[in-house]
């Protein structure tokens, strides 16, 4: 399922949609902030005219009713047992809360003491705004406001001075029933899903994008596709199509090159074959010889051009091998004619065990060796690289010691010989086709031989390098992924 048809439309999209979604929060956020502060300043201004309507038992402000206690209730509010008054909340918590006298217009306002009962909660009272000078009426302006920021409906029982116990019921100024609709959390939660939806789309774009990229940097391992489907955005989807049509083009001309060159190998065979038995009729025999060598590296280089562009080409099929077993298969067939060529296996691991009740020496246990190192490869490829190696370090040192390494992710097969005269620049230096040493008169060959192993380690996912040995000669690794 595609995410976005095109970057360029539903980027704009979705740019557009998080702009109005944004635009949407934020007119959310600001028109319940200032809701919420139009009905704190009115409980405030309430809570102001409240305190001057007793001290002059006037009329209290709309929304708010005040009743005198029955005496049984004045007594038990006198020894500060409000909960215990009738027709408060059932279980009710108590919130003391007492104003200090201050002058007011020249005279000395009477103390007020205020008793909060709530049936969910204890108000915190330190969040009551006061300031230096700050008159009775506005504290109490400042505790109303605090009661109708929370939605808990309360009722106050409040002296003045000497006075009377009076219960004040201000349903229309702090009740929840007339708390505007706070939609803050509301424009919050749908500015982050905005953003979650526009930066989940924007990941998932651009994972698509690099897992794209990461199966082309796979792209010669094992197994590997001869095309990619073409899923994700329209710029994606052309990138992929523009790289199966760049892929299907390569191997048509690998396959070109191919059946050109085996047509010239095959062409080329005939008249070597005359050009040889000619040769034969020659009496110099030192022009004889050195006709059929040169006749004999003119065809060779075919055969190693012809051998090169089919490992290009990756025309083998995969399997399931044995490594050790292939490994074991080559080094016998040199072994077979004599040639100084040796495998290491892998060597048996001993281990410790504890001590037994019935022993205090500790018992040893010999783990068999893993010899079912199992690969998916292309045996034949693989079994001409490890050839070539081996040809290699016959040459040029004499002997070759093959060992096989592996774990979890990859096998290296290692080709050792006993050192000569070339160093590890002057080998990988011969990598690049048709590279030869300064001992070409010595040693035969048509400089393609690294260049095949290279290739056939890429086209198994992976490479081809060349270390200092322990004994002074030179290290091949083919290192090939496990899959």
């Amino acid at each position: 399922m595609n995410t976005l048809a095109s970057l360029r439309i539903g980027g704009t999209f979705l740019v557009m949609s998080a702009f109005w979604l944004g635009l949407i929060a934020a007119s959310l956020w600001f028109t319940s902030n200032a809701r919420w502060t139009a009905h704190l300043n009115d409980a405030r201004f309430a809570g102001a005219v409240l305190y001057e309507s007793l001290e002059s038992s006037g009329t209290p402000p709309q929304g708010i009713d005040i009743q005198t206690l029955a005496p049984a209730d004045q007594a038990l509010a006198a020894t500060g047992r409000f909960e215990a008054i009738s027709d408060v909340p059932q279980s009710a918590r108590v919130t003391n809360f007492s104003i200090r006298p201050s002058p007011t217009g020249g005279r000395t306002a009477n103390p007020l003491t205020v008793a909060i009962l709530s049936s969910d909660l204890r108000y915190p009272l330190a969040n009551v705004s006061t300031r230096s000078g700050q008159t009775s009426a506005e504290t109490l302006g400042a505790l109303t406001s605090l009661l109708a920021t929370y939605c808990s409906n309360p009722v106050l029982i409040a002296q003045l001075g000497e006075g009377p116990w009076v219960r004040i019921e201000g349903q229309q100024v702090w009740n929840c029933s007339v708390a505007p609709k706070d939609l803050r959390l509301f424009a919050v939660a749908l500015a982050l899903v905005s953003v979650g939806i526009l930066t989940t789309i924007v990941l998932n774009s651009s994972a698509q994008f690099q897992g794209f990229a990461q199966m082309l940097r796979a792209r010669n391992k094992i197994g590997g596709p001869e095309s990619y489907e073409a899923n994700g955005p329209f710029e994606l989807r052309d990138i992929v199509s523009a790289v199966n049509g760049y892929l299907e083009v390569e191997r048509d001309r690998l396959a070109e090159r191919v059946a050109v060159l085996s047509g010239v190998s095959h062409d080329l065979g005939t008249p070597a074959t005359r050009l040889k038995l000619r040769t034969a009729l020659i009496q110099d025999s030192e022009l004889r010889a050195k006709l059929e060598s040169d006749i004999d590296a003119m065809t060779g280089i075919i055969e190693s051009v012809l051998t090169y562009t089919r490992a290009e080409l990756d025309a083998e099929q995969p399997r399931r091998i044995s490594l050790t077993s292939l490994i074991e298969s080559v080094v016998a067939d040199y072994q077979d004619v004599g040639s100084p060529v040796e495998f290491h296996a892998a060597e048996k691991v001993t281990i410790e065990g504890g001590q037994s009740v019935f022993m205090s020496r500790r018992g040893t246990r010999t783990l068999p060796p893993d010899d079912k190192v199992v690969v998916n490869a292309r045996p034949v490829a693989l079994n001409r690289a490890v050839s070539n190696l081996i040809d290699n370090a016959l040459k040029y040192g004499r002997r070759a010691k093959i060992g096989l390494e592996k774990d979890a992710d990859s096998a290296v097969i290692t080709i050792e010989d006993e050192g000569g005269s070339m160093t590890i620049q002057d080998i990988e230096d011969l990598m690049a086709p048709f590279k030869r040493g300064s001992n070409t008169k010595l040693i035969g060959g048509h400089g393609l031989g690294l260049t095949i192993v290279s290739t056939i380690a890429k086209m198994h996912g992976g490479s081809l390098k060349f270390e200092p040995a322990a004994n002074g000669g030179l290290l091949a690794k083919i290192t090939i992924q496990r899959q």
